[in-house]
């Protein structure tokens, strides 16, 4: 299975697409990032801009292609601080889905609080409890936990978007500007920082890329180059609060030629830096270890974690049209067995028969899925079942299909008994005129077959067909007691008839167990029902 998980921040839009493994750990197999201030101008219930919007719908819309061209089976979006707050944030993400196709969710704090934990504990394994700091445009994550056990996760509103804004007024900053944005950072903190401390930890994580920045310059100030990697990079706290002394002496053109600092961050970097310094002080903590992995990452746990049931079916069944259809099946508690029996009887119908209906693989695509959904409404109740099948499969959220696809595998399935379809019934009255023959065909199959199951014993073995002066001639291949399916095949045959334009004579004659090296008719169409087919691109 491949996902995407897009974060929404306040100062970046970052996505990354992976592949989930068998042990249910995943591999990362494409990255992207746009720094896109989504917040700047936007926070505290304010709008956001125009200008912000549509730089981060311009990025969506990539990330929407990137994704496509993975093929991945979901997408899983989350908003964070700066969407949270706006006054238009519902109107915004409105605009993502109706743009890009995304649907994105806007998640609380204490819930991206959680998440950042998941990928922070992921990223650096400690068995021992440990502290996880977040530090983003508009908000700041802070949690304590054990694993992936989280004893105490807390928001605050202090990103570094939210700061500048805030206490950022000369450059470089003023020396009551430092104090008045250190003695605000504390008491938004402290009393959530003295009950971490009380509980103890091991160590501290840092995730985001302020931290990841922070940690690279302070680095490459004390080596005198930038580390090659800052995955589980140890830095010290002293030499984070000498990159801060370092930073709030300079101005904006002195600190963009600090080592290993990315230049879109030089404008953020005092308050990143006076902010980091304040926290791991308060801590009392030695040292930071960097994490690469944070919010997306966390999502992407979460959601393997609970879909591992959907996911070892995604493994089963790739084409997100078949998932689909076997979701819904097993939503009404389908009779797996019986269905796909039936499906292998239509679908052999289908094949002998091909000269005389002409019908495609995507019509015959549509009558094995109409097979395996017919019986369906018997979940509500078996009297009219077919009818409640018509309304489950229309109103079932089959994913992968175009809505006339739907339309037509739903009326087949409620022509699988009782009445034969008619052009001025509902639901045939929409169709065009070989859509409606392909339903005549279709449910003509669908209801000979289901009768050829009729005690749900399964003895017919197999079935051919063969064609002489306008007679169909169909030998059921059968074991046992197969008295009731001949019965029943019978009194359907002539919807059959009517869908053909020949006579059908049924005939059961005697099953001799195939050779090793043979198989029978039905055997075939069970196991190509089996075949993976190639993944179809999601449907958001």
């Amino acid at each position: 299975m491949r996902l995407a998980a897009i974060d929404i921040g306040t100062n970046s839009v970052h996505m990354i697409v992976v592949r989930v493994r068998p042990d249910f750990s995943f591999e990362v197999v494409d990255r992207e990032k746009e720094m896109v201030r989504l917040g700047a101008g936007g926070l505290d219930g304010k709008k956001l801009t125009p200008e912000a919007m549509t730089a981060a719908l311009q990025a969506l819309k990539k990330f929407a292609r990137l994704a496509a061209s993975h093929e991945v089976d979901e997408i899983l979006a989350v908003a964070t601080s700066a969407t949270r707050e706006a006054e238009n944030g519902g109107a915004f993400l409105k605009a993502i889905e109706r743009r890009t196709g995304i649907r994105a969710r806007i998640i609380t704090g204490t819930e991206e609080a959680r998440l950042i934990h998941l990928a922070a504990v992921y990223g650096v394994d400690t068995p021992k409890p440990a502290v996880v700091i977040d530090i983003g445009g508009g908000s700041v994550e802070i949690t304590r936990g054990t694993g992936n056990q989280v004893d105490a996760a807390r928001s605050f509103k202090i990103g570094v978007i939210r700061l500048t804004e805030r206490f950022v007024d000369s450059d470089p900053i003023s020396s009551r500007d430092e104090r008045k944005m250190t003695r605000f950072i504390r008491d938004e903190v402290d009393r959530f920082i003295e009950s971490i401390v009380e509980m103890g930890f091991d160590r501290v994580i840092g995730t985001s890329g302020t931290i990841l920045s922070l940690g690279t310059v302070a680095t490459a100030l004390d080596s005198g180059a930038p580390p090659s990697e800052v995955r589980h990079l140890r830095v010290p706290a002293k030499s984070l609060r000498r990159l801060r002394k370092t930073a709030v002496e300079m101005d904006l053109e002195e600190r963009l030629h600090l080592p290993g600092l990315d230049p879109r961050r030089a404008d953020l970097m005092v308050a990143g830096a006076i902010l980091l310094d304040t926290l791991l002080k308060r801590l009392d903590a030695e040292e930071i270890t960097l994490c690469d992995l944070a919010l997306r990452e966390g999502v992407l746990l979460d959601y393997i974690h609970g879909h591992r049931k959907h996911i070892r079916r995604v493994d089963t069944y790739p084409d997100v049209r078949r998932r689909s259809v076997i979701e819904l099946a097993e939503r009404c508690a389908w009779e797996a067995e019986h269905s796909r029996q039936v499906a292998a009887i239509a679908l052999t119908l289908f094949d002998y028969t091909k000269r005389i209906h002409g019908l495609g693989d995507r019509e015959r695509e549509w009558l094995e899925y109409a097979a395996f959904l017919h019986d369906i409404g018997n979940h509500i109740s078996y009297g009219k079942h077919h009818r409640h099948s018509y309304y489950l499969v229309k109103n079932g959220d089959l994913r992968g299909f175009e809505p006339e696809e739907i339309d037509i595998i739903a009326l087949v399935t409620r022509y699988h008994r009782r009445a034969t379809p008619k052009a001025e019934h509902i639901g045939m009255t929409e169709l065009t005129k070989r859509q409606r023959r392909s339903v005549e065909v279709l449910s003509a199959f669908l209801r000979l077959a289901e009768t050829l199951d009729r005690s749900r014993h399964g003895v017919v073995r197999g079935i051919k067909v063969s064609e002489r002066l306008g007679q169909l001639r169909i030998d059921i291949k059968a074991v046992g007691d197969a008295e009731l399916e001949i019965w029943a095949a019978h009194r359907q045959a002539g919807a059959l008839e009517a869908a053909l334009g020949r006579t059908v004579r049924l005939a059961k004659v005697p099953y001799r167990k195939p050779l090793r090296a043979m198989e029978t008719e039905l055997t075939r169409q069970h196991t190509a029902q089996k075949v993976r087919p190639k993944p179809s691109p999601p449907r958001r």
